[in-house]
């Protein structure tokens, strides 16, 4: 039996176990298991790994997609800009790539418009590193926004009027609003929000969060991050298969 599993902490909030055993069972995949492996700490990684000797392949969530790299034998061009969501095992070498940065730009595509020149990436974390290649590689201008900022970054509190009309397109790559906090939002003046605005959170549970629905609210497009989950969930799977 081949397992694959996910890391991260907490992970309560996944759909990644059930959405490969529904694909093992709904394809009649045999010999594969998808387990989820919470680590409190990244240092714990090498241990589970001695301990399940039958992981072949590995996903990776918050907080560990940059924290995960140090542990990596080879780090794959996908995942060059410095975070790792896949992990494939192989001969004892582990290989990360990155896979989010396939399925947001896919599922992101369709929805662009010739107004969405710039964008506000909000957080800074390895989520956020995946969207700021994939706007680079579509020609989008695009700032960062935190809560404790560095330079070149904006806070929350920078956010005005004016930044809005020239960001057309915001994405949230933080877990605010995630299950079962879904009253928590990122703090924006949502009332400067138009129907130009095109707003995409990476989180998926739940399907419309606080931040997607504020954004309804005004008129704005919004999208959650189930698609980019399915894509690059697909992508990972083709990586642990070898067609990668």
């Amino acid at each position: 039996m081949k397992t694959l599993g996910l890391i991260g902490f907490p992970l309560s909030h996944s759909f990644s176990k059930k959405y490969f055993s529904e694909k093992f069972e709904q394809e009649n995949i045999a010999g594969w298991q998808y387990e989820l492996f919470p680590l409190e700490m990244i240092e714990k990684l090498p241990d589970l790994l001695a301990e399940n000797p039958s992981i072949v392949g590995l996903n990776v969530t918050i907080p560990y997609k940059e924290a995960v790299i140090p542990y990596m034998d080879e780090v794959d061009e996908s995942a060059a800009f410095g975070a790792v969501n896949t992990i494939k095992i192989e001969a004892g070498k582990l290989r990360g790539f990155n896979t989010d940065v396939y399925g947001f730009e896919e599922s992101l595509k369709p929805l662009l418009k010739a107004h969405h020149k710039a964008a506000l990436i909000l957080g800074t974390g390895g989520a956020a590193k995946a969207v700021a290649s994939v706007l680079e590689h579509l020609g989008i201008m695009y700032a960062y926004v935190s809560r404790t900022p560095r330079a070149g970054q904006f806070s929350y509190k920078n956010i005005d009027k004016k930044m809005l009309e020239k960001h057309a397109l915001i994405v949230n790559t933080t877990p605010l609003g995630m299950y079962p906090k879904v009253d928590f939002c990122p703090d924006l003046p949502y009332e400067y929000l138009t129907d130009k605005h095109l707003l995409y959170d990476l989180v998926y549970n739940p399907d419309v969060t606080t931040f997607l629905k504020n954004g309804k609210k005004q008129g704005a497009r919004i999208k959650n991050g189930l698609e980019m989950l399915y894509l690059q969930a697909e992508r990972a799977w083709s990586i642990w298969n070898g067609d990668f």
